[in-house]
């Protein structure tokens, strides 16, 4: 790389007293700058649903500064193309693939635009699969993976690795997932992979196994395994709270757990590699107004990214970006009990009954008793110890415990919720590393800044993976039709002269005379429409 240098007017006796200042030129500048935007490996962690208030009950329930509050940097905007208000699916389309999108889409473009400043032209092409950023890893020969605590097939994670017009199709997420030859996929969601429980009856256990992954289903099986190829499978949906976990569910690991052995499973492949990780229970504890299972997960994927830094500061060369991707519950410090007396009240008054807790609500409830005979016992597990008259009575004549204790504990601790849903408040921002992002950001950032540190441009990625196969195969004098004889699996058949290919929906495969050819990435059909590789457009072409 020729850098042209300026000679510039200053004697060795001057340069000696201005010490070791260095002088470059405006083009050495800005090639410094690029070089220091460039990371071998990235590490993008998301909690789900957790506002910047119970970020803050968080640290204030352990007692002391959080891991993330050393790489504190900035705050990110999270509305979707159509709303103030994002769900998980939009939310994580944007972190992963640069694109604003609609409610339940995941890795797709929105049909309806509606948010101030986002560009009307993504509804031009609606429903239309978008390349993500481990995608773009997998083309830049990157080790790549996805870790959740809910099943793997959920929002945020399935944003991150396929394509859905909606995201409860955990069919088809499912078999993306599998077929896109992600290196380490750590979570719950086995029920979504045995073929008792598809649709389509395929068996993708079996696939996993013959693509040479180590499939664990414990902690010591994770902890154990030595294979450069993982998938485990903790659990038949999501994993249980941190909090109940050695109580309930011992042989799951931890967030910090399976985000340690990710690491160091991806970090032996000399390309580098890109993860992506999620707390994902924060969010369904808010959703439930249980401040409990919200600190508990918090601080579970605290830990997490308190492995991701750990293992960036050593290695010098990854970038780890940690954001929510929306609040939930409109959680605040404070409620009615404390509108005149907030002023002289202490951090203990809304932390010490918290502490009184010892399971989460799912926890807590999943100990009740079928005839309700040990509601009082449940209630002291969630934190309602030494019940007043009052509580006693609304527990045992409660027809929504749930509800009850939630709504106990909040009045003892003098916190307020005013949803059970999302909202849209902007949220911090934590980063490290080469070309981290800094202050207020997009959500889409989060894409675009993973993608320049790891030297690709998203852009150019989406045209080499996903084109339109009847226009992309008829400027090749190819004709297509599609086999749905299989309904839950459909075919896109393509003929040129003599030659007949088949590539089936939602996997990495073209089959060709009669043989299978792999392909780097997978088919998806959206919108009635397939899309294939540029790959596989030539493969045809050739006809071999």
């Amino acid at each position: 790389m020729k850098i042209n240098k300026k000679v510039m007017g200053i004697t060795l006796a001057s340069s000696l007293a201005l010490g070791s200042f260095a002088y470059t030129s405006a083009n050495e500048k800005v090639e410094a700058k690029k070089e220091s935007q460039q990371a071998k490996n990235v590490i993008v962690l998301v909690k789900d649903g957790v506002s910047s208030t119970t970020t803050t009950l968080a640290r204030w329930y352990k007692g002391e500064p959080l891991a993330m509050d050393e790489i504190m940097s900035g705050g990110v905007r999270t509305y979707s193309a159509e709303s103030a208000v994002t769900d998980s699916a939009p939310a994580g389309t944007a972190m992963a693939t640069g694109n604003k999108s609609n409610d339940k889409f995941v890795g797709v473009l929105p049909e309806k635009i509606a948010s101030p400043g986002v560009d009307s032209s993504l509804a031009d092409d609606p429903l239309k699969p978008v390349a993500n950023v481990l995608e773009g890893a997998k083309l830049e020969g990157k080790a790549t993976g996805i870790i959740a605590t809910s099943e793997i097939q959920h929002a945020t994670p399935a944003a991150f690795s396929s394509h859905a017009t909606h995201r409860t199709d955990y069919d088809s997420i499912a078999e993306q997932q599998v077929y896109q030859n992600i290196d380490v996929v750590l979570g719950g969601g086995k029920n979504s992979i045995e073929a008792k429980n598809r649709k389509d009856g395929e068996n993708l256990v079996d696939v996993i196994e013959e693509k040479g992954y180590d499939i664990v289903e414990t902690r010591d099986e994770l902890l154990k395994s030595k294979s450069n190829k993982l998938w485990g499978t903790f659990a038949p949906a999501a994993l249980a709270y941190d909090m109940d976990r050695a109580q309930t569910n011992p042989e799951e690991p931890t967030l910090a757990e399976m985000t340690k052995k990710g690491i160091s499973t991806l970090s032996k492949d000399k390309d580098g590699f890109f993860l992506f990780v999620e707390g994902s229970k924060p969010d369904w504890a808010a959703h439930a107004n249980d401040p409990i299972g919200m600190i508990s997960d918090t601080l579970a994927f605290d830990e997490a990214v308190k492995e991701a830094v750990a293992f960036a500061k050593r290695d010098k060369n990854t970038l780890v970006i940690a954001v929510s991707d929306h609040g939930n519950s409109g959680i605040s410090i404070g409620n009615q009990n404390t509108n005149s007396s907030y002023p002289a009240t202490p951090v203990s008054a809304y932390i010490d009954p918290l502490k009184e807790a010892e399971m989460t609500l799912e926890g807590a409830l999943k100990q009740l008793k079928k005839d309700n005979s040990n509601v009082l016992e449940v209630a002291a597990l969630y934190g309602i110890t030494n019940p007043t008259a009052d509580e006693t009575k609304a527990l045992n004549s409660s027809t929504n415990l749930s509800k009850t204790l939630v709504q106990l504990l909040a009045n003892r601790a003098n916190l307020g919720f005013t949803t059970g849903g999302h909202t849209g408040e902007d949220l911090f921002m934590y980063s490290y590393g080469p070309g981290k992002p800094t202050g207020l950001i997009e959500n889409t950032d989060v894409a675009k800044s993973t993608a320049t540190a790891l030297g690709f441009s998203l852009g150019k990625v989406d045209k080499e993976v996903f084109v339109e196969a009847e226009s992309a195969f008829k400027k090749i004098g190819a004709k297509v039709s599609i086999d749905s004889s299989d309904k839950t699996n459909p075919v896109l058949v393509v003929k040129k002269g003599k030659t007949t290919a088949e590539i089936p929906v939602n996997k990495n495969i073209v089959t060709i005379k009669g043989k299978d050819k792999e392909l780097k990435t997978v088919t998806v059909q959206s919108n009635g429409k397939f899309y294939v590789s540029q790959e596989a457009v030539k493969i045809v072409k050739k006809g071999k």
